[in-house]
C-alpha cells in the first residue's frame, strides 16, 4: 500500500485498540475499601484484612471478560490481515493487544492462586534479573535501602510541612501544569477514590480529597505525574496516525515509572525517605513471594521505621489482587526500580552508540525500551510524530550527557579504598551537628518554588 493509505490503516487500527482498551482499568478492579483500612485499624492490626476470592467475585468488572477477550482475537486477526504478519509497528499493536488479554485473565484469577503467575507475566519477579545482568531485582533493592537507611540519610531528613489543602493543593499544581502543557489542557481534580495521595490518570491528576500536602510534594507531584505520566499521554494523544501511544498496556510500565522516578531526581526534589520507601516495597513483594502474609508484611515493616499508616499503605499494595494469606502479591511495584536502572542504562547505551537523538523517543508516548528504535525510524519516515512535551533536561541534552558521562566514569573508582581513606580522616571528628533547614527558591515550569508528589 501507499504511505498515506498505511498511515491511515495504522490510524483506524490504533484508535480501535485504544477503543477497546478503554474500560479494562487494572487498580480500579483490585482496590480495596476505605472500610477495610478502617476495620485492620479498629481490631489493633492484628487481624487480617477480610479481601479474598469472595470480595473480588462481588466487585464487578466495567467489561464483560468473555466478549472483550474475543474483540481483543478479532483485533489482533485484523492486524495481521490489513498490515501483514511481519510489520514492525503491526507487531507493536499485536503486542499490545495480548498484554490486554493477559491482564483480563489476571483479573479473572482475583484472589486466586493463578493471579501471581499473571502478575509475573505482566510486570515480571523481584527474582528477574535486569537485561543484560546478572543481579536479580531484589538484590539492588536491598542494596539501595541499605543506602538509604544510612544515618547520614536520617540527619538530612526534614519535616516538609503538610500545611496545605487537597483544594489548595489542586489550585496551586493546577497552575503549575498550565506553564508546562501551554498548549493542552490538564485537569486537576479532587478524588476520594484513590489510596495515594495522588494518582494520574490519562490528562488528568486525582488528588485525594482527605490527604494534606507540603510545597514538596507538589514539585513532585509536578514532575512525575504531570511531566511524565501526564506528558506521555499528550504526547501519545497528539500522534497524527500512531495513536496507540497514548495508552499504556503493563508492558510500559517499568519504563513509565522508572523514568518518573528519574525525573525526581534529575529535579533534586527526591529525598532519602521517598527512595527507600520505593525501594521497601520490592522487598514487600519479595516477601510475599516467598509466602509472607499481610500481617507479616504489615509486621516488618514497622521494625523498618515506618509509621502504622504507612505500613499498611505498603503491605495492601502488595496485597491487592492477590490473597493476604500469601504467596501471591501484585508485583507492579518492582517497576519503578527496574525501570530506572534499565532507563539510565538504555541512555548510557545510547550515547555510547553515537545515538543520543534516540533518548528524548522516550516520551513520544507509552513505549518500551525495544520499541524506541523502530519508533525513530518511523519518526524519520514520518509516521511518528515527535513529542512535543519535554522536560527541559531531555529538550536540551547537554546536561544529561555530561551527567551520564560523568557517572559511567565514576562507577570505574573503587569506592572501598576512597572510602577507607575519608574514614580515617573523618574519625577525629566530633559529635556531628545536624544541618540547619535549608530556604532554597528554586523555579521550575509552571511555578514558584519547590514541591513534591504522591505514591
Amino acid at each position: 500500500m501507499t504511505l498515506a493509505e498505511y498511515r491511515e490503516t495504522l490510524k483506524a487500527l490504533s484508535d480501535r485498540l485504544v477503543a477497546i482498551q478503554r474500560p479494562i482499568r487494572i487498580l480500579d478492579a483490585i482496590k480495596w475499601p476505605a472500610r477495610v483500612r478502617e476495620q485492620f485499624f479498629a481490631a489493633g492490626c492484628t487481624q487480617m484484612p477480610a479481601v479474598d476470592a469472595a470480595y473480588y467475585e462481588a466487585l464487578s468488572l466495567a467489561f464483560a471478560p468473555d466478549a472483550k477477550l474475543a474483540e481483543l482475537s478479532e483485533f489482533k486477526a485484523e492486524v495481521k490481515r490489513r498490515l501483514g504478519k511481519q510489520d514492525p509497528l503491526g507487531s507493536i499493536l499485536l503486542a499490545n493487544a495480548e498484554q490486554y488479554q493477559l491482564v483480563i485473565y489476571l483479573l479473572l484469577n482475583r484472589g486466586k492462586l493463578d493471579f501471581l503467575r499473571h502478575s509475573r507475566a505482566l510486570y515480571g519477579s523481584t527474582y528477574d534479573h535486569f537485561r543484560g545482568d546478572k543481579k536479580p531485582i531484589y538484590e539492588v533493592a536491598e542494596l539501595m535501602c541499605g543506602i538509604f537507611a544510612q544515618p547520614a540519610a536520617d540527619r538530612l531528613s526534614q519535616e516538609f510541612p503538610k500545611t496545605l489543602t487537597a483544594e489548595s493543593a489542586v489550585s496551586q499544581l493546577s497552575g503549575r501544569l498550565s506553564g508546562y502543557f501551554d498548549e493542552d489542557r490538564v485537569q486537576v481534580k479532587l478524588s476520594d477514590g484513590i489510596v495515594a495521595d495522588a494518582a494520574a490518570g490519562g490528562d488528568s491528576i486525582k488528588m485525594n480529597s482527605g490527604a494534606r500536602f507540603s510545597e514538596r510534594d507538589l514539585r513532585v507531584l509536578e514532575v512525575h505525574e504531570g511531566w511524565v505520566h501526564v506528558g506521555t499521554t499528550i504526547n501519545g494523544r497528539r500522534q497524527p496516525w500512531a495513536t496507540w501511544l497514548s495508552v499504556g498496556s503493563p508492558r510500559i510500565t517499568a519504563v513509565q515509572e522508572g523514568l518518573a522516578v528519574l525525573m525526581e531526581m534529575l529535579t533534586f526534589v527526591s529525598f532519602p525517605h521517598r527512595a527507600k520507601r520505593i525501594n521497601d516495597r520490592i522487598l514487600a513483594t519479595r516477601l510475599a513471594e516467598d509466602g509472607a502474609d499481610f500481617l507479616q508484611v504489615f509486621d516488618y515493616f514497622r521494625t523498618r521505621g515506618y509509621s502504622e499508616t504507612e505500613c499498611y499503605v505498603i503491605a495492601q499494595r502488595v496485597f491487592r489482587g492477590g490473597m493476604v494469606t500469601g504467596g501471591v502479591p501484585f508485583t507492579k511495584d518492582i517497576s519503578y526500580c527496574r525501570g530506572f536502572v534499565e532507563n539510565v542504562n538504555f541512555m548510557r547505551s545510547a550515547i555510547a552508540a553515537g545515538l543520543p537523538e534516540l533518548i528524548p523517543m522516550l516520551f513520544v508516548g507509552k513505549v518500551t525500551l525495544d520499541d524506541i528504535p523502530l519508533l525513530y525510524e518511523k519518526l524519520l519516515e514520518g509516521i511518528v510524530a515527535p513529542p512535543r512535551y519535554l522536560p527541559p533536561m531531555f529538550a536540551d541534552l547537554n546536561s544529561l550527557y555530561v551527567w551520564l558521562g560523568f557517572s559511567s566514569g565514576l562507577n570505574r573508582i573503587n569506592m572501598r579504598r576512597v572510602q577507607r581513606h575519608y574514614r580515617e580522616l573523618f574519625a577525629s571528628l566530633p559529635n556531628v551537628m545536624p544541618l540547619p533547614k535549608a530556604h532554597h527558591h528554586h523555579r521550575g515550569h509552571g511555578g514558584e518554588a519547590e514541591g513534591g508528589r504522591k505514591d
